[in-house]
């Protein structure tokens, strides 16, 4: 019969504790790149976007868009904040999970320019959606975007 360690079947109570501490660093860690990368997105601070990605990558699913790269990232979130110039993207509920951070919010702004084959008529735009935010250990690599795209559809054109 192989030997086994007790310790990684029934760890100490210190052991529990540090790998607590562990999880919670790097909680606060993901948090922490998570908010800025919605700081940077609310001021329309291209370069804080791609420097918040290990290797920056968007999929917006309503829209069926991956946009992988520097280029690519670079030019979709210019072309929101070119169109929505007082763009917002508001948390209201944050989750965290093994290898997510998972943020429910809302977002507004005023469509004044062309966006997803939309000329602007000055509409106000205000509608909830979900990130989730893929991380390996501590590097954001990925952000899933899901909203109701008709709905959207509907405030801008109305």
């Amino acid at each position: 019969m192989p030997l086994t360690d007790s310790r990684s079947q029934h760890p100490r109570p210190h052991e529990k504790t540090m790998a607590s501490s562990t999880q919670d660093q790097l909680r606060a860690l993901r948090q922490a790149i998570v908010q800025s990368h919605i700081d940077a997105e609310n001021t329309g601070n291209l370069d804080q976007v791609i420097a918040s990605f290990h290797c920056p990558r968007y999929e917006v699913f309503p829209m069926g868009a991956v946009f992988e790269g520097e280029q690519p990232v670079r030019d979709m979130i210019g072309g929101l904040v070119a169109a929505f110039p007082d763009f917002h993207f508001a948390p209201t509920t944050i989750h965290h999970a093994d290898h997510a951070v998972i943020v429910e919010a809302r977002s507004t702004g005023t469509h004044r320019g062309e966006w997803a084959g939309l000329p602007p008529k000055g509409n106000r735009l205000d509608f909830p959606l979900v990130c989730i935010f893929d991380f390996e250990e501590d590097r954001l690599i990925n952000e899933k975007v899901y909203f109701d795209f008709a709905a959207v559809q509907r405030q801008l054109t109305a």
